[in-house]
């Protein structure tokens, strides 16, 4: 059985898996230690592997129609204690017919995590349920107690580790992937390395230092992405630390960035970006700005270099790819590398060079 810190888990994904709406379920197919995923409820893809849909990798992770068949399915023995709300659509509201089957999950005696801003807690029937089948309710982007929160002090200055923040040029483009997997590669090389999470899905994968930035307080965010930055070099002495970023400097519903590049004193920048994306994600007749504007802003606001540029694969072939990659380099100038297609080692030997 898998190691996690909350045991088995259902993820909640229906008529958004394979999509951007679904990158939440996505990051807990691919990695997470917080749970053990024996399934995602999803129609569209019922009877598939997750992993093969999503990646084209079996993952073992099977796809289920709806919680009824995914339970009979997996038999008593391996009953999911959690029910993880896998869907990120735009605002993070929750969907009417979510409500149904996360009732149901409860009356079945399952605990539900939830990363949208419709809070489960504020629902008097849900919460009802919840108390009479003893399940526990966690609103991931429940905005902290302003008590339990840090403000910006100046401590990140002690830092003293390579820091990496993986920014990207529009949302739901890849960028805690990337993160994860350039972490996972640095261990493999026998270094040490650490993620900073920033967002709800991250917290979710297990992520030790983290804050949910959509969720804090304005007057604390660049705190707490100090105080996480610090907290993981303080307690793990890493060779690196890379930050999660959020949004994109220049996305018009969800700028994001800024406060990455300000409190978390990253001293360099990697940027994801999908070739094949022309306007930002959810919203038509945005137009997508060039990946050298957007490169050309990180760099005037941080004063740090970007040093490289990883690429999303989406509406491409394997074929495809390298030239995409090729055509980056050509016109920033910068190596770029798809992580997620072909590995981090190319991009971690560039790091390891980095280290003082």
């Amino acid at each position: 059985m898998k190691s996690s810190i909350d045991g088995k888990a259902i993820v909640y994904c229906d008529k958004a898996f394979n999509m951007p709406n679904g990158k939440t379920a996505h990051g807990l197919v691919r990695f997470t230690e917080r749970y053990d995923v024996v399934g995602v409820i999803d129609q569209t893809y019922a009877g598939q592997d997750a992993g093969q849909v999503l990646d084209g990798k079996p993952n073992g992770i099977p796809i289920f129609k709806d919680l009824t068949t995914a339970l009979d399915t997996l038999g008593s023995d391996n009953k999911p204690k959690s029910y993880v709300i896998g869907l990120a659509p735009d605002g993070g509201r929750l969907p009417a017919e979510a409500k149904g089957s996360i009732k149901r999950a409860l009356e079945l005696g399952m605990n539900v995590d939830s990363g949208l801003h419709d809070f489960l807690y504020k629902d008097s029937e849900i919460m009802a349920l919840a108390e009479k089948n003893n399940c526990r309710i966690r609103d991931v982007r429940r905005t902290p107690d302003r008590d339990e929160l840090h403000f910006f002090t100046g401590k990140i200055e002690e830092v003293d580790c390579l820091k990496i923040a993986l920014l990207g040029t529009d949302s739901a483009i890849g960028k805690r992937t990337t993160a994860w997997i350039l972490v996972h590669a640095f261990q493999k090389a026998g270094l040490k390395a650490q993620m900073v999470g920033t967002g709800q899905t991250a917290w979710m994968q297990g992520a030790k230092y983290s804050m949910i930035l959509d969720s804090c307080i304005n007057d604390f965010v660049a705190g707490e992405i100090e105080h996480a930055v610090h907290e993981a070099w303080k307690n793990e002495s890493p060779d690196l630390i890379v930050i999660e970023g959020q949004g994109s400097l220049m996305n018009p519903a969800y700028p994001g960035g800024f406060e990455i590049l300000a409190a978390g004193r990253p001293d360099y920048v990697i940027m994801q970006h999908a070739p094949t994306r022309v306007e930002y994600d959810g919203f038509p007749g945005y137009p997508l700005h060039p990946i050298q504007e957007q490169i050309n802003a990180v760099e005037v606001i941080s004063g740090k270099k970007v040093i490289a540029v990883t690429v999303n694969h989406e509406g491409m072939s394997e074929a495809e790819i390298l030239p995409a990659c090729a055509k980056i380099t050509e016109e920033t100038g910068l190596p770029a590398y798809d992580v997620l297609a072909f590995g981090a080692e190319e991009l971690t030997a560039l790091l390891k060079s980095l280290i003082k």
